[in-house]
């Protein structure tokens, strides 16, 4: 079908009013694509193919004879031998004649005995064989009715072994043509990928992206993709687009906001934008100004290699650091919680310190997004970064995730709401809030140990000192055994007025 498909789309091509140079190239590999090959599959191979060629019905009918025959007799054997039947019939004009069958003889012409005699008479007698007499018939065999048995009995394995044999022809003969088969199927990949980018961009409202060798990186209403397409199945809201400026004066940005709001969709979303852009497609967005990237490097998620010996931080360490040693002033660079496997200060420590290498020696486009609210201070000393951070509203103790990118700095990471959206526990919201108040009056300076002193132990915190319950102390001083039915009544009503 593809090679078939091959001539009227380059037909197509050549006809249209205005076509870019790689579709040219493309249109001029698909005209040279009428091979032999192409009418040697059309002739053999079957509209509708088996999955494995050991199920059969690969070829089509009346390609070749013998192959029509086996399959005739493998599943149309009744009809054959009715047919040799009549063909005997006619010849002799005995009307009783029939071919039956038995397990022992197998395939036999049988006659009554009174007709018998009109085949034992030339010239019939050098065509029917007698091979045995029963109570009122004779039997016969002929050479034809031998040779159409033994047909039948082989007839699946011959049409198999003729399929198998005109398959391995065929197969020859793709194979003499490999390298311009190749460039056929390169071209109908390619064509068929820009056709798909074409279709998608018209249908979803893609931009097509200025692509230049600056170090330009301006979107404007930029969109994922992929998370757009999935609200869209789910029927949800609509995707929120947000403007994404590298460059000059800033190069590097530095992203807070709290979990939940959008920051790694945010960061993931750019670097696609790039790839799309550089790939020839349009790209979802209201704008898109890109400088060539020549290397795009991502640090984001959470793994680990045990099997190597690797935790968690260490491969996010031995990521950092291939980014840190091969990223140029061309290069895009997004970056997702740096230093969030160890102890606090040592993560904020070499968060802060990657920060700064990118700025000063890689010098590259970079998105860095942390929760590690001491880095915004880093744009008052470093003159190509600046502060980025996701909107949220507060309301009656909820947060509002907004899903805009802003300018500034967020002060808090509204971790507990987030957890409370996950579904822990209310004890352990309510704990986690305290905590979090104490700690944020102290200082992150303090020691924990001394916290202790602050802070009473969590069973203690949310055990509260039981209250006396009149509702108990009567039960407790009701004895089931002594009363009557009426009285117990009675009891049960005082019980209920004192709930």
């Amino acid at each position: 079908q593809h090679l078939e498909a091959a001539l009227p789309i380059a037909r197509d091509l050549a006809n249209a009013p205005v076509v870019a140079s790689d579709l040219a190239d493309i249109a001029r590999d698909l005209a040279a694509a009428r091979l032999p090959v192409a009418d040697a599959l059309d002739a053999a191979l079957a509209d509708e193919l088996p999955i494995l060629l050991r199920d059969g019905g690969c070829m089509r009918d009346g390609f070749r004879a013998d192959l029509d025959d086996a399959r005739r007799l493998s599943s149309d054997g009744r009809s054959v031998i009715a047919g040799l039947q009549a063909k005997y019939v006619e010849q002799t004009g005995v009307k009783t004649l029939k071919v039956r069958h038995n397990n022992v003889l197998g395939y036999f012409i049988e006659t009554p005995a009174s007709a018998a005699r009109v085949l034992s008479l030339p010239p019939h007698d050098r065509v029917f064989q007698h091979r045995q007499t029963v109570s009122n018939a004779m039997r016969f065999m002929t050479p034809e009715l031998g040779e159409i048995e033994a047909r039948m009995a082989v007839a699946s394995e011959r049409a198999l072994a003729i399929e198998v044999e005109v398959f391995d022809t065929l197969v020859a003969s793709i194979l003499s043509e490999e390298i311009a088969l190749g460039a056929l199927a390169a071209a109908l990949g390619d064509l068929d990928c820009i056709c798909a980018l074409a279709a998608l961009a018209e249908e979803q409202g893609y931009v097509r992206p200025v692509v230049d060798a600056s170090t330009a990186f301006c979107i404007v209403g930029g969109r994922h993709p992929v998370v757009e397409q999935a609200l869209k199945r789910e029927r949800g809201p609509a995707f929120i687009g947000n403007d994404c400026q590298l460059g000059q004066p800033a190069r590097l940005w530095i992203l807070t906001g709290p979990n939940m709001a959008g920051k790694s969709t945010f960061l993931r979303q750019n670097a696609v934008l790039a790839v799309m852009a550089q790939m020839g497609s349009f790209v979802p967005a209201a704008s898109a100004h890109i400088g060539v990237v020549d290397k795009l490097f991502s640090r984001v998620g959470a793994s680990d290699d045990l099997a190597r010996g690797r935790s968690t931080f260490m491969v996010e360490m031995v990521e950092t650091a291939a980014i840190l040693h091969q990223a140029t002033e061309r290069s895009l660079v997004i970056l997702d919680e740096i230093g969030r496997g160890t102890a606090t200060f040592d993560g904020l420590s070499i968060a802060w310190a990657c920060l700064e290498y990118l700025h000063d020696v890689n010098r590259c486009r970079a998105l860095f997004a942390t929760h590690y609210h001491e880095l915004t201070s880093l744009p008052g000393r470093l003159p190509n970064a600046s502060n980025a951070t996701m909107a949220v509203k507060e309301w009656k103790d909820e947060i509002v995730f907004l899903h805009q990118v802003r300018s500034g700095a967020a002060d808090r990471s509204y971790g507990v709401q987030v957890a409370k959206l996950a579904g822990l526990p209310g004890a352990v919201v309510d704990r986690a809030r305290a905590v979090l108040k104490v700690l944020e009056e102290a200082g992150e300076t303090r020691k924990a140990v001394s916290m202790h002193e602050t802070l009473p132990l969590f069973a203690a915190a949310q055990k509260p000192a039981p209250q006396p319950s009149p509702v108990v102390d009567a039960l407790k001083a009701i004895n089931p055994d002594a009363l009557t039915p009426r009285q117990a009544l009675d009891a049960l009503y005082r019980l209920k007025e004192l709930e």
